[in-house]
């Protein structure tokens, strides 16, 4: 099969290759073979080809990309998904990713992949959704609550935003760019701001009647924190899943001990077979709607890998897919 990997960390048009690796094996119990059609880049991708996130060069070839979409090809015991079935996955194996003609992953990793949906929309799911999933919904209900978004444009806020509206939140969020604002009010948004501008906190104030809001999904732990501690209502919830601009932030811990504030760090690679119950319950009736349908910036060839990782590092502006098939 063909896959696109690297042996050493770098830059994309120096480390990314083209290679033919063996099909995977015959799936094991519990475990399905997937003849991929898509394969979704998401920013810890390509942080982790860089040395970005602090990673060790690999051992071997090393196949990137934890998202995907594509038919079943194979199953194992005791998996109850059809041969030819249309999926998503996520997750893929440290090292064994998407970025390749054949996928073999556990089958609670794959999902079914509604109609309304091509498969590069498929491969842009994993990640994006999931890390959303689990900002907005996965400690409890948000209907009826203010929630604010912190990049509401992004790949995964818009995702946020998207699912805080369908789950009867009132969602306000902030972006940088006018396509970015454009993205988020396209989402349901009822106000999208400037991350610093003034006029963000009073339209909290305003919304909450002075309380703060209840929850923040945060992109960039560091460069808002002040912010949000100042928006955030006492025993309010700050989830963050990135820190964009310094992988070391200073934490001002006694600003959020004394609201009684709980920070949140998620991962969407990081669901349990538990949390994909509750997500795939919440997810897919929206999924077959159309309601969370990703914005797809950019598909690219399988050998065209480098060029798609350096649109993804400078800010693609929705979700970068490698095409398969």
């Amino acid at each position: 099969m063909r896959a696109v990997g690297y042996r050493r960390l770098g830059p994309a048009a120096e480390v990314l290759h083209l290679e033919t690796r063996p099909i995977p094996e015959a799936p094991g119990a519990g475990e399905v073979i997937i003849r991929l059609h898509a394969s979704g880049i998401n920013p810890h991708d390509t942080k982790a080809r860089a040395g970005w996130t602090g990673g060790a060069p690999p051992d071997d070839f090393f196949i990137p990309h934890s998202d995907g979409a594509g038919v079943v090809s194979a199953v194992g015991a005791g998996v109850d998904l059809a041969i030819g079935a249309r999926v998503w996955v996520f997750g893929a194996p440290h090292g064994a990713g998407t970025a390749a003609d054949y996928l073999r992953i556990p089958a609670w990793r794959v999902l079914p992949l509604p109609d309304a949906l091509d498969f590069a929309e498929g491969a842009s799911l994993g990640v994006p959704l999931l890390t959303a999933w689990l900002a907005v919904l996965a400690d409890g209900p948000v209907t009826d609550q203010v929630l604010l978004v912190q990049g509401g444009g992004g790949a995964v806020g818009e995702a946020a935003v998207a699912l805080g509206v369908a789950f009867g939140a009132r969602v306000v969020a902030t972006a940088r760019s006018a396509d970015s604002a454009a993205r988020a009010a396209a989402r349901g948004a009822l106000a999208v701001r400037a991350p610093d501008d003034p006029a963000l906190s009073q339209l909290i104030a305003d919304m909450t009647g002075g309380a703060g809001v209840p929850r923040i999904v945060e992109v960039d732990f560091g460069a808002n924190q002040t912010r949000n501690l100042a928006m955030l209502a006492d025993h309010g919830t700050l989830v963050s899943y990135s820190a964009t601009s310094d992988k070391f932030p200073t934490l001002d811990y006694y600003g959020f001990a004394r609201k009684g504030a709980r920070i949140s760090f998620v991962q969407g690679m990081k669901l349990t077979p538990a949390h994909i119950v509750r997500a795939r319950a919440d997810l897919l009736p929206l999924l077959a709607q159309g309601q969370l349908r990703p914005t797809i910036a950019a598909r690219f060839a399988l050998d065209e890998a480098a060029a798609a990782h350096e649109l993804v590092e400078r800010g693609a502006g929705g979700n970068v897919v490698l095409m398969l098939n």
